[in-house]
């Protein structure tokens, strides 16, 4: 079971529905911050789970040429035969202000065994150019980027400048460093946008926001590897989620936010 949050590929019965890269004026100011949420199961899709709680760190630090994200997902999961099953996964990137390059780290742990893991480096020859990532984890390889991929803090400005500019369906390429596979595509679902309902905190009160839904898939599947849900606020701050991981679908609160320093380099 892959852990990966975040953090959308039309499949063909959608058709190829593209959205236009929105105006540099467009493009929001995302908030360096420090998030923490509750997870409880929402529902099982399966009997063998019953029972699942844990909580979620999110970090996003102004790295003046860079954002630094770190985020840790803990987890357990209670079968069928009553089992708790500690899950944990850990991610880091930094990636470039400037959207063409990722350096990433993923490490996935079910009972302390090392289930999964990732490192390495990706870049773009220029904005919305192909690529390549260089992976020194699981082993030393490099594959090609597709043109028009984009790394995850760009992937948030570019759904969320999108969804202002009201568009409802949008397709982009993604690379994140949480698979050994490559990039992936991503499918969002705008519901709605505008939103100025209360807020949790009052550094979000002010502020417009709306819900996606985003699916995400592997470049030859219609199936997604994972999906989900969740409220975003101009500024990048997600609340509300709803994570649907197979077999289970967590439910994740916001429990503490504070916004970090804006750092002017």
């Amino acid at each position: 079971m892959n852990l990966r949050v975040w953090s959308v590929l039309a499949v063909p019965f959608l058709g190829f529905l593209l959205a236009a890269p929105p105006s540099r004026a467009a493009v929001p100011d995302l908030a360096a911050h420090t998030a923490l949420y509750k997870l409880t199961m929402s529902h099982a899709n399966s009997d063998d789970v019953v029972g699942a709680t844990g909580t979620m760190t999110y970090e996003v630090q102004d790295a003046c040429e860079g954002w630094a994200v770190q985020q840790r997902l803990q987890m357990t999961i209670t079968n069928r035969d009553g089992q708790d099953i500690q899950m944990v996964s850990d991610y880091a990137t930094w990636e470039a202000k400037n959207g063409l390059k990722l350096r990433f780290r993923m490490r996935q742990t079910t009972e302390t065994a090392v289930t999964e893991s990732t490192s390495g480096e990706a870049t773009l020859a220029g904005p919305g150019q192909a690529g390549e990532i260089h992976y020194a984890e699981p082993k030393d390889t490099t594959m090609p980027l597709q043109k028009g991929t984009v790394f995850p803090m760009a992937h948030t400005a570019r759904l969320i400048a999108s969804a202002e500019e009201g568009q409802k369906f949008i397709n982009i390429p993604l690379f994140d460093g949480t698979s050994s596979t490559g990039g992936q595509d991503t499918f969002v679902i705008v519901t709605h946008w505008g939103d100025n309902s209360p807020a949790p905190y009052p550094e979000l009160s002010k502020l417009p926001s709306g819900r996606v839904h985003v699916a995400f898939f592997d470049h030859s599947s219609q199936t997604p590897d994972y999906d989900v849900s969740m409220r975003y606020w101009e500024n990048g701050v997600a609340d509300d989620l709803l994570m649907d991981f197979g077999d289970f679908v967590m439910s994740a609160k916001l429990s503490s936010f504070k916004l970090q320093p804006q750092h002017h380099c």
